[in-house]
């Protein structure tokens, strides 16, 4: 299973790169496009489209790999025992909250598709269809919370530990 979930991962990580390369096109072609006086509408609200689809979907590989920032201010002044107890509340608060997130947003997704509502700017694109990669993203996130806490119940270092060990 870890493997299936992981290869899900990278396939949001595959889309959120697109993402970030549609975002450099259009932001490029917005640029050309008042150097050259054409008219291009609706560019600057399918770059900010691109942006946040990038966003979302690189959440759950983000804290899969341990590359979220991480405070270990408080976390490493308790002991071994204060650490697991705190390690395990902030990924149980975390999975809560994306699952809370997530839920949002697939509702936020399904008004948007069933008012018709369309972004308010010149491209008029219909709502539903970029919200489509923050529900992805949210959905993944709340998966990755998931395979952390199984990570975790199998007594195996979340890799966010290993990574911040290695760094120091």
């Amino acid at each position: 299973m870890d493997k299936l979930v992981l290869h899900f991962f990278r396939c949001l990580l595959a889309l959120a790169s697109v993402a970030m390369e549609a975002a450099f096109v259009t932001v490029s072609l917005s640029m050309l496009s008042r150097l050259f006086g054409w008219d291009m509408p609706g560019l600057d609200a399918y770059a900010g489209y691109a942006i946040a689809a990038a966003l979302f979907l690189a959440l759950p590989s983000t804290l899969v790999r341990g590359e979220h920032i991480r405070v270990t201010l408080v976390l490493d002044r308790l002991s071994p025992r204060g650490q697991r107890v705190l390690e395990w509340w902030c990924l149980l608060a975390g999975l809560g909250l994306s699952l809370y997130i997530a839920w949002y947003t697939l509702n936020l997704a399904w008004i948007s598709h069933t008012t018709h509502d369309v972004s308010p700017s010149a491209d008029a694109t219909p709502l539903w269809i970029p919200q489509i990669a923050m529900v992805l993203g949210c959905l993944g996130l709340a998966m990755a919370f998931v395979q952390a806490l199984v990570w975790r119940l199998q007594g195996r270092e979340l890799i966010a530990a290993n990574t911040a060990a290695a760094t120091e």
